[in-house]
């Protein structure tokens, strides 16, 4: 189902994005692979496939947000963006730490208050953030973990 421009739901994902819950959640709208999809739902039971694993082929940065969380809800608009405009350099792996057994993926990541962003490559965390941040400084963050080495 895509949503049509202006409308959002909950997580507030844009409306390029469709649920398809047979890929397990979020799709990026024309995505055939759910291994290439760029804004995507996550969960403790395939967080180390789609994240751990995944971010030795593409960075991922992990959304951890609540649907409570008016902040979370604030920057979603901010990380679609830079997420679009990196074409792919990185993807968005969104985890509500409310559903199911996810708080103890906040636990596993000593998360103390939401949104907190996570930047993983390689398997590892690169860098983490808290709270709402505007699209620029979110590409100025990224931008100091994703240069090329000199």
């Amino acid at each position: 189902m895509l949503l049509p421009a202006g409308r959002q739901h909950k997580g507030a994902i844009p409306y390029t994005s469709r649920f398809d819950e047979s890929r397990g959640g979020l799709v990026e709208a024309g995505a055939s692979n759910p291994m290439n999809e760029r804004i995507f739902s996550v969960d403790l039971h395939d967080f180390e496939e789609r994240v751990m694993e995944a971010s030795h082929e593409t960075p991922i940065l992990v959304d951890f947000w609540a649907d409570w969380c008016a902040p979370c809800h604030a920057i979603t608009p901010h990380i679609t963006r830079v997420i679009e405009d990196l074409d792919g350099a990185v993807r968005l792996a969104k985890v509500e730490v409310d559903e199911g057994e996810n708080m103890k993926l906040a636990g596993r990541y000593r998360l103390r208050g939401f949104p907190t962003i996570i930047l993983f490559r390689d398997g590892e965390e690169l860098g983490r953030f808290s709270g709402s941040r505007a699209s620029h400084w979110i590409h100025d963050w990224l931008n100091r973990y994703l240069r090329p080495s000199a």
